[in-house]
């Protein structure tokens, strides 16, 4: 969130600096517009690290598949009419039954806050890295600012761009040459 108000702050100044001194410095600026995200899904070191995240999840996944199945069979065997179970054995197995519950339930909320973690973790790491290619290539072709274009599922923070302007390719070269 603080990034996405930095974001629009940055373009207020841009503006406003634009509106300010007139045509001339609108024509000596060069401004370039990127999406972040696919420079994260397209570019080799963020592919990486999104397939890390994604093995991870589904890791956990199995753990968790392991221990639904497991509790699905205790169930049957407590609702099984057939069951031989005395009265006894089968509060125990209910018992039993409520402490796998819980011990699930508390199982699926660790793994998603770690799952969350580590998205949050790679988000930052490779926001910081992208911004780096993005003003490598800034510095190299003499953009003035580069904007990341946002998306749809999030905030759109440019609206319109001639599609000229986008530098998503050359910020992914430069990330991947960064990042090899």
């Amino acid at each position: 969130m603080r990034n996405r108000t930095a974001m629009v702050m940055m373009i207020s100044v841009v503006v406003t600096a634009l509106a300010a001194s007139g045509g001339d410095a609108a024509s000596s600026m060069k401004i370039g517009v990127m999406d972040m995200q696919a420079v994260m899904e397209k570019s080799k070191a963020g592919k990486a690290a999104l397939d890390s995240v994604r093995s991870y999840s589904m890791t956990r996944q199995k753990i968790i598949d392991g221990d639904e199945q497991e509790l699905k069979e205790l169930q049957q065997a407590l609702e099984d009419p057939n069951s031989k179970l005395s009265e006894t054995a089968r509060q125990e197995k209910q018992e039993l039954f409520q402490s796998k519950l819980a011990a699930y339930d508390r199982r699926i909320q660790d793994f998603n806050r770690e799952i969350q973690e580590k998205q949050r973790s790679m988000v930052e790491e490779y926001g910081k890295k992208i911004a780096e290619a993005a003003k490598a290539v800034a510095q190299k072709e003499g953009y003035t600012a580069i904007l990341d274009k946002g998306n749809e599922a999030l905030f759109r923070i440019v609206l319109y761009h001639k599609p000229t302007l986008d530098v998503t390719d050359l910020v992914i070269q430069e990330f991947d040459r960064q990042n090899h």
